[in-house]
């Protein structure tokens, strides 16, 4: 019986004890790139939290204190679940430190509302807020919502799809996949090599860790 009863409370365990591995890219102020002991690169968004957008306000610096953190950094994810990317979505642990809580409470991300379980996170980002911290040192007109921005920009896009002569963009290419291309050389554009940084973990691509790949094409 006692055998049967471990041997069913397996499962539970291996979630308590999470996912382990060292963290080897930092695509943004909410997303890493993790390798396993097993050498599996995963990518995580780490949950609860949106970070500014590249090209929003506080977004290279939101980046840069998430990688002050972790970068090179053996962690612990607590898995909740897997998003539409096929990113693990869970909070991430350094030394005993819920370093999802740790950004909001010092004002590197916004709670994420839609996502949200732990609303004493708020509390955190109420208290980061009042006291000016982070992103919440910018003018009122610079600290919008990641959520929003992403938003206005599709909606944007969106507008401008009728338009004969519009400009391309780094939007992604809704045909492209990931596949086994790893270097910069076989990029065909900016756009593509975004995609396989961002949804496939080639976190190669962004040698410098900058959460730009292939520089000399993302110029």
């Amino acid at each position: 019986m006692k055998l049967l009863i471990a041997f069913l409370l397996l499962p539970s365990l291996a979630l308590t004890m999470g996912l382990e591995g060292n963290v080897v890219g930092i695509s943004d102020g909410d997303t890493v790139t993790l390798l396993t002991p097993e050498n599996e690169q995963i990518r995580v968004r780490l949950a609860q939290i949106d970070a500014p957008e590249d090209g929003q306000a506080y977004a290279n610096a939101s980046r840069q204190a998430l990688a002050d953190k972790v970068f090179r950094k053996d962690v612990t994810v607590e898995e909740e679940t897997i998003d539409r990317y096929g990113r693990v979505v869970g909070t991430l642990w350094y030394e005993g430190r819920d370093i999802n809580r740790e950004l909001v409470r010092e004002g590197q991300a916004w709670v994420y509302r839609e996502y949200l379980n732990d609303k004493d996170l708020l509390d955190e980002e109420r208290a980061a807020k009042a006291e000016g911290r982070g992103l919440w040192k910018l003018q009122a007109d610079q600290r919008v919502a990641p959520w929003e921005w992403r938003l206005a920009r599709r909606a944007s896009r969106d507008d401008s799809d009728d338009s004969d002569d519009s400009e391309e963009t780094d939007s992604e290419p809704q045909d492209l996949s990931c596949g086994d291309k790893t270097r910069c050389g076989e990029m065909e554009s900016c756009a593509e090599a975004k995609f396989y940084l961002n949804r496939c973990g080639a976190s190669r691509l962004d040698g410098d860790n900058d959460g730009v790949p292939c520089e000399a094409i993302c110029e």
